[in-house]
């Protein structure tokens, strides 16, 4: 049975891990990770991609793609990779689905370089808040999260960071491009303005 009929346990499995990040993530969080799964589905119909395979292990990746944070803080993407393995075993996954969900998590490691659509897909769903009305209020709940885990420290450091990071950032999808690029430019003058 293919394993695209199981998506509903698979979702659950994924929700049940996601559910155990620690309260210090308060970026990486459940929240975060639905938003990505809802931004993968839009910007692949966005894409055009139709392929319902596709879009199923899109969102598998979606779902899987941060809960390596259960073990790891950094380089947690192949925790994420290892946890999907785990979880998924006996859900009719081929080793060709399997390698593309791997291959789609890994994609999420900052600095991000899709190689195809669906890359270029889960990448900018990933980061999608850049060019939202919701980019400070998400990157405070980032801010805290990097002093918490020594990424920075303090928040001198985090705003330098974060320029420099939205100043080197591209959307790789046409339709992201279009949609959040402008926003995350005028989000780009504020943090310059706040500097001032």
């Amino acid at each position: 049975m293919p394993a695209r009929k199981f998506y509903k346990e698979i979702e659950s499995n994924a929700i049940g891990r996601l559910r155990k990040l620690s309260p210090d993530l308060t970026y990486h969080c459940f929240d975060h990770t639905m938003d990505v799964l809802e931004q993968c589905v839009r910007i692949a119909e966005a894409e055009g991609v139709t392929d319902q395979k596709d879009i199923f292990l899109l969102k598998v990746a979606a779902l899987y793609h941060d809960t390596g944070f259960l073990k790891a803080y950094r380089f947690h993407e192949a925790a994420s990779c290892e946890i999907f393995l785990e979880e998924t075993n006996g859900f009719g996954f081929t080793d060709a689905d399997i390698a593309v969900v791997k291959r789609l998590i890994m994609a999420t490691q900052i600095p991000q370089q899709p190689s195809d659509i669906l890359e270029k897909i889960i990448c900018d769903a990933d980061l999608d808040y850049l060019g939202r009305d919701d980019f400070f209020s998400i990157g405070d709940t980032l801010r805290r999260e990097f002093i918490l885990f020594k990424v920075v420290a303090n928040n001198e450091e985090w705003e330098n960071l974060q320029l420099k990071f939205l100043k080197n950032h591209s959307y790789h999808t046409r339709s992201s491009q279009k949609l959040r690029e402008p926003a995350k430019q005028l989000n780009i003058s504020k943090l310059l303005q706040e500097q001032k």
